[in-house]
This record gives structure tokens, sequence and C-alpha cells, in this order.
């Protein structure tokens, strides 16, 4: 698949903000060109777009068997047909996959944790899971794992690996989309958005105050162009951009995404010795969308696993693994897997793309 990003992707494929954050984790007399981010320990904070588990470790959902069918040949945990856009990012930094934080059996933190999990807000900061649980969870992970290392337990993570750690986010998508589901106009949609980008600001400034100082914050991405959006009912199609996409909804998460951006200039001044990048998932995302066929896919806004057939398949009533609902062959180009998330093979480019442009850096 065009853009894949392999276990053999060394430092040289990765843009300088990124290289900001590994560099410290290199040991002296090791060449950056061979060093292949050996070392790296990296904790995750978000939604579905990056849960490898915390869904079904933390509520004991069961997900189809569907889900995980292309590279894991089994459930993994993700909502997808296999690998997220973190697992190839900690592929590149040739680190283990992150294991979800409340797994309770086979869990790997040797090299980090994953505090993600589907359906994840900002907004109520005190509800499971919200961004502010994780971040406490994070403390409570970070606190006995100390301990432990301290009594002599091995293949834990020790100060130094929490100093130098790779603090990644991204959420802010499920904050908007119970906006518009809540039947907001688009003016209530956009007065919601600050409440949101200051939850991520604490959470920034409290793992800042805890030791984090290299952060990786990922913007949200095209909303407007989710299956699951376009399949509401309309009455007309104005609202519809030329590739498809839905306009409000777009917009909504450009705004997000703008204020996310301002949030990280305005940390430049008050976060010393920390570095933030930015990274603008949304013009990655969008470009796959509006350029599918140059990609190699079939289609851009129609499910993979769904229900209902063109030119959306998705069906709120009949979801992936449902009973009724339909796959498409294993081996068929789709961008979307289920309506909400993408496929591994989208994940994949969107993934290459992080590690090969030039990224939104934001250094404190």
């Amino acid at each position: 698949m065009v853009g894949t990003a392999g276990r053999s992707a060394g430092l040289r494929s990765i843009p300088t903000g990124l290289l900001l954050l590994l560099l410290p984790l290199l040991p002296a007399t090791l060449p950056v060109e061979t060093a292949c981010g050996s070392g790296a320990v990296v904790f995750n904070f978000g939604d579905s777009n990056s849960d490898t588990g915390g869904l079904t470790a933390g509520l004991g959902i069961l997900l189809p068997q569907e889900e995980g069918r292309v590279f894991f040949r089994r459930s993994s945990g993700r909502l997808c047909d296999g690998r997220l856009v973190i697992d190839f990012l900690c592929e590149s930094l040739n680190t283990s996959y992150l294991s979800p934080y409340m797994e309770p059996l086979g869990a790997d933190f040797s090299s980090g944790a994953n505090f993600a999990v589907a359906g994840s807000c900002t907004r109520p900061p005190d509800v499971p899971f919200a961004l502010a649980v994780q971040v406490r969870q994070f403390l409570r992970f970070k606190l006995r794992s100390l301990e432990l290392v301290a009594q002599g337990a091995e293949d834990l993570i020790d100060a130094e690996g929490f100093r130098n750690a790779i603090y990644a986010i991204d959420i802010g998508q499920n904050d908007l989309a119970a906006a518009f589901s809540a039947n907001l106009s688009y003016v209530q949609v956009i007065e919601r958005v600050p409440s949101v980008i200051h939850e991520i600001k604490k959470a920034i400034e409290n793992l800042y105050d805890n030791g984090g100082k290299k952060f990786w914050v990922h913007n949200t991405g095209p909303l407007g162009c989710l299956p699951q959006k376009l399949a509401l009912p309309r009455k007309h199609n104005s609202s519809l951009d030329p590739y498809g996409c839905l306009i409000p909804f777009n917009n909504a998460a450009k705004e997000f995404n703008a204020q996310l951006s301002a949030l990280c200039d305005n940390l430049n001044s008050e976060l010393k010795n920390a570095t933030i990048v930015y990274t603008d998932i949304y013009s990655i995302k969008y470009d796959l969308i509006a350029n599918h066929t140059a990609y190699g896919f079939e289609t851009a806004l129609m499910a993979c696993c769904g229900y209902g057939g063109p030119p959306y398949n998705f069906n709120q009533r009949i979801e992936c693994g449902a009973f009724g609902s339909q796959v498409c062959p294993l081996g068929s180009k789709y961008i979307s897997w289920d309506g909400v998330h993408y496929t591994e093979a989208a994940n994949a480019i969107v993934a290459s793309k992080i590690l090969t442009t030039n990224i939104h850096e934001k250094k404190m």
C-alpha cells in the first residue's frame, strides 16, 4: 500500500518537529540515521482514533470479529480492520504497540501506555473516560511505576523514561460530534469550542507540571467527510462541498483546529523547556479523500463495513458487526472502515504523511 510506515523506517524519514522530541532518546555515540527511535516511550491520550483496546478492557465490550481482520486476524480492541495511526507511529519509533492502561492480562508497559478510550470527550471532565480522567489515570500509573522500580521491579518505566517520554494527545472529535447531535446551531457548536480547548490546555499543563516536556498534539479530521454524518437526513445538497463532504461539520473542525493551534502558540510563552509538535491531521485526511483515486482507493465516502449500500453504506441501526451488516471483500480499497473510523490502508497513508511531511512544530 502506498505510504505504509514500516518497522524499518528510520529517523531520516521523520520531520524536524518530531526529531526534536526524539533526539534526547538517542545514545550520544549512535548516528541519528541509524537510531530508529530506540528507547522511545509514548503515552497516548484520546478517543477511538487511537484506542488500542481501552474500551474492551475498561467496559468489557467485545468488538465484532470483523475488527482487526486485515493485520491482527482477530478483534484487537481497535475500531478498525487493522492498525491505527498510533500503531504505525510506534512501528516507526521501533517500539511495541501501546497496551491499554486498563488491560489486566498480557499488557506490556515497558515503552509506554495508552489511556485513550473510544467515545471519550473532553467535557464533562469528570466522567469516564474524559481527557481529565485519562490524565489522572496516568498520574497514578506513574506513581505506581516509580514505586515498583524503587523496589527493584524490571521492565517498567523509570524516572528518566517518564521525563523523556512523548505525550501524544488526539481528542476533540467526539465533543464536536456530540454538539451537532444535540441539534445545536452551527453558532452554538462553535461557542462550545473554547471550553474543549480549555480542557486540552489543562491536560497539557497538568502533564507538564508532572514532568512532561514533549507533547505531540493531533488536530481533528474532516468530520463532515464521515459516512456516519453524510448519511444523516438532509433536504438538499447545498451543504456539500465539491468532494461531497458536509461544509458545516468541516468548518467546525477547522475552527476547532485553529483554536488548538493558537493554544500551542500561547503555551509557547508559558511552558519553559518544553516542545509541542502540532500535527495537521485534517489536511492529511482531507487530501486523502479529495484525491482518493490517486492514492488507489475505490471510494472516499462509503463505509467498507455497514449496511445500506451506496452512497454511504451506513445505517445507525445496523452498524458494522451488527446482524445484517455487510463487509467489503478483503483487498478492497476503502478509506472508511465503519462510517466513523478509517481502514488500515488509509491509516497507513496518514501515518506516512505525518512521518514524511514538515508538520507544524510549536517549540517552547
